[in-house]
């Protein structure tokens, strides 16, 4: 008797990047997901499948969502995030209370929650932790709670990136997080990958996106980015920097940020930065050596983040994005806004780090 997939209901799906880590499993089937963002969903239907909903998820009607094993998904950051104001009244905060009421509806046997590391510092208005909120009320609709802090680059994505996941289960499981697979101490085993491994395989930018590669794959990442023998890739083009910004980058070593861009040149921000210290990342250029740091949404700026390119005067591309990521080179991003281009990206999670996590749920489920 062949034994029936497990069913998987997507929440807050984005560009797919949670999603397609699920869909690489045999095991797995995504029969519903949603988001509110149109080219978000283009981009879904176009590299995972047919059966998003492009809606505002506060509009719909919960008990229409199908039945499924599996909920994934997670809800906007943006209250949470070091980047920004960290306002958990932030209307887009309340949307983890609706992932927690679907939860409630659909009863899945197990979901998955996932988050910036902000979310386990904020407090409500009334001064409570939301993280403390949060898990008392799955806990009082029938969920035993395990909470995890992981680096993506622990499992083989180039790039510094810290998430919080929260696995409910109906049953008490005291759960272990996925096995790690790659070391920032390469005397524990694979290291991490690094900026150069991750990009240096694709050719300068072009006008249209439209590249081969420079040699061949001369690592595993690169090849598993290429499928193996994928001989070209798009979105490979250079983001507008304007005139001042030109100049700036120019300043930056590998590895340096704004520290290292004269002041002659620097402009007020960056003088202020200079005064009080701090932003690691700000004006930040990759070091080829070492993975790249938290991919945000504005990875096509120099002023928020680490988005220079390590060797060429210039931001990375959405491509690069798309490889610091995890995103393999036949993923194609859908977009009739530049601005959501890199949304669709900076939000996604890392296809690799999603993978970790749907293989280490089978043991499970």
């Amino acid at each position: 008797m062949k034994k029936s997939k497990i069913k998987v209901v997507s929440l807050f799906s984005g560009c797919g990047g949670l999603d397609y880590g699920f869909n690489q499993l045999k095991e797995y089937n995504i029969i519903w997901a949603n988001d509110i963002i149109k080219d978000a969903c283009e981009t879904y239907k176009n590299n995972i499948g047919s059966h998003i909903i492009n809606q505002d998820i506060t509009k719909l009607d919960y008990n229409q969502i199908p039945k499924a094993d599996i909920i994934i998904g997670g809800p906007p950051c943006q209250g949470f995030s070091g980047i920004g104001k960290r306002d958990p009244e932030d209307k887009r905060s309340e949307l983890i209370w609706v992932y927690l009421d679907i939860v409630k509806i659909i009863s899945p046997k197990i979901f998955l929650f996932e988050n910036v590391t902000g979310i386990k510092s904020s407090k409500t208005s009334s001064g409570t932790k939301v993280i403390d909120d949060l898990k008392k009320a799955f806990e009082d609709v029938g969920y035993n709670l395990n909470i995890f802090t992981l680096n993506a680059c622990d499992y083989g994505v180039p790039q510094k990136r810290k998430r919080v996941f929260i696995v409910g289960t109906k049953k008490q499981i005291n759960m272990s997080k996925p096995l790690q697979t790659h070391f920032e101490d390469k005397n524990l085993g694979t290291p991490w990958i690094t900026s150069y491994e991750a990009i240096s395989d694709l050719m300068s930018p072009t006008i249209n996106g439209e590249v081969s590669y420079k040699f061949k794959a001369q690592n595993k990442y690169q090849k598993l980015m290429r499928n193996n023998n994928y001989e070209n890739t798009s979105e490979h083009f250079v983001p507008y920097s304007s005139e001042t910004d030109r100049t700036i980058i120019k300043y930056v070593k590998p590895g340096g940020n704004y520290m290292d861009i004269p002041d002659s040149v620097s402009t007020k921000r960056i003088m202020y930065f200079k005064e009080t210290g701090g932003r690691t990342t700000t004006y930040g250029r990759l070091d080829p050596r070492k993975p790249n740091y938290t991919l945000n949404t504005y990875f096509d700026r120099p002023n928020i983040g680490c988005n220079i390119h390590y060797e060429e005067d210039r931001m990375i591309t959405i491509r690069e994005g798309l490889r610091f990521q995890s995103f393999p080179d036949d993923f194609k991003v859908y977009s009739k806004t530049k601005r959501n281009y890199y949304t669709q990206v900076g939000n996604a999670v890392p296809p690799l780090l999603s993978k970790a996590w749907a293989k280490h749920l089978l043991e499970y489920i």
